[in-house]
């Protein structure tokens, strides 16, 4: 099937009063399908991803520049604008833009764009289809509507570090911000369902998204099991509390991963291993039995993989459907034929202007896992320089030379 030029979403415009991770990824992922995102930023700071650093995007020559990667990873395929909303004419370019919009996310704390006259009752009075995106630590209302809310705050009230890291070890967060990335995606699905019944109504409505519900929500089965047992779950490391074998194991030469999901997969293992013996024992004939005898079979088990390399284990494994492969680092993982092949690397060159700004030729990233067939992420422009497209989005909305210079003297963009 021909994939068509222009995105999925290349129809609707976005107006992104959000900063740092959760609402940024959100905003990407509907840049990414073609929606034109014209990001809000704050004069001469900017989003505080761009401060945050090392590691820093490099130039030409190698050397580090003021431009954090951070930034870079949650910010493709947008225009940065900088708007300074606490000045009345701040305010009026972004009603202007909001007028203009059918989506707008921000993650200011509840209430803080009240009285900028920015929130969602006054904006909807001026828009009725605009879809209004509300992301914060704990929601709209409840005790702790009023904090901030961070990832790493929201993965240790949730319980989410309680189950991270090995049992014997202190509580672990995430090596990333799971929380903010997944409220990224949860946001995005409920806009998209937002537009779905504009559609049918022709009017937008308000989302109120949480990192504390998030985090709760993917808990999944561990919560799961909690809630319909009453049984709190514990840090195990890299097992799983509901599989057997299902975590990393010594080789000959470092360590694998064993995802053995059902007792087909685990009789195929004890065949190549050279223990057929093993899926017969009724100890661990089925999951439920290997689950109750896990630290026997596990030592078993051990014995055995430490005898041959991660690579052969993998080989000997691949034609029999048993999940095993190796526990890479990042660079091994960008490495693997299967990336590769999938284009998961993508690099895009930095526009003219930004390459005089920063001498950052070219920025690189992880490509948007969304495939659709005919009408596939495009990737249009790299992460923006802080302001980068001010002038260009002013003079769309009708500014003259005499009004844009009026608004610079005035230090409100």
């Amino acid at each position: 099937m021909a994939h068509e030029t222009q995105g999925a979403l290349s129809h609707i415009k976005v107006l992104d009063l959000s900063r740092v991770l959760a609402g940024p990824w959100c905003t990407q992922m509907l840049a990414d399908l073609g929606a034109d995102v014209i990001k809000v930023e704050r004069p001469v700071v900017g989003d505080d991803t761009r401060h945050w650093g090392p590691p820093f995007l490099q130039d030409a020559e190698g050397n580090a520049t003021q431009e954090a990667s951070y930034y870079a990873a949650c910010n493709r395929n947008k225009r940065s604008i900088t708007v300074d909303i606490a000045q009345a004419q701040g305010q009026a370019l972004i009603r202007t833009l909001a007028l203009q919009s059918d989506i707008l996310v921000e993650n200011f704390k509840v209430g803080g764009l009240v009285h900028y006259g920015l929130d969602f009752e006054s904006l909807k009075k001026l828009n009725p289809r605009l879809i209004y995106c509300s992301i914060t630590g704990f929601g709209q209302n409840g005790p702790y509507a009023e904090r901030a809310g961070y990832d790493l705050m929201v993965q240790a009230m949730s319980g989410l570090m309680s189950i991270t890291g090995q049992a014997e070890a202190p509580p672990m967060r995430v090596g990333v911000a799971v929380v903010d990335v997944f409220t990224g995606v949860y946001a995005n699905s409920a806009i998209l369902a937002a537009l779905e019944v504009r559609h049918r109504t022709g009017l937008g409505q308000h989302i109120d998204m949480a990192l504390l519900d998030v985090g709760m929500a993917v808990l999944a089965n561990q919560a799961a099991g909690f809630l319909n047992t009453g049984q709190v779950p514990l840090r195990q490391g890299n097992s799983h509390p509901s599989l057997v074998p299902y975590q990393d194991f010594e080789t000959a030469d470092g360590a694998m991963l064993l995802a053995i999901g059902n007792d087909g997969q685990f009789a195929r293992f004890c065949g190549v291993a050279g223990h057929a013996e093993w899926a017969e024992d009724a100890r661990f004939a089925s999951n439920t039995a290997r689950v109750g005898h896990r630290r026997a079979l596990v030592d078993l088990m051990q014995a055995v993989t430490r005898t041959r390399s991660t690579a052969a284990w993998i080989a000997a494994l691949e034609d029999k459907a048993v999940p095993c492969g190796p526990i890479n680092t990042m660079d091994q993982a960008f490495a693997d034929a299967q990336v590769q092949h999938r284009g998961l690397k993508v690099v895009q060159s930095a526009s003219s202007a930004a390459q005089a700004r920063t001498g950052v030729a070219a920025i690189a990233s992880v490509a948007s896992p969304l495939r659709l067939g005919s009408h596939p992420p495009v990737l249009r422009n790299a992460p923006p320089t802080l302001g980068e497209h001010t002038l260009e989005v002013l003079e769309g909305l009708g500014l003259d030379g005499a009004q844009i210079a009026a608004l610079q003297t005035r230090k409100v963009i």
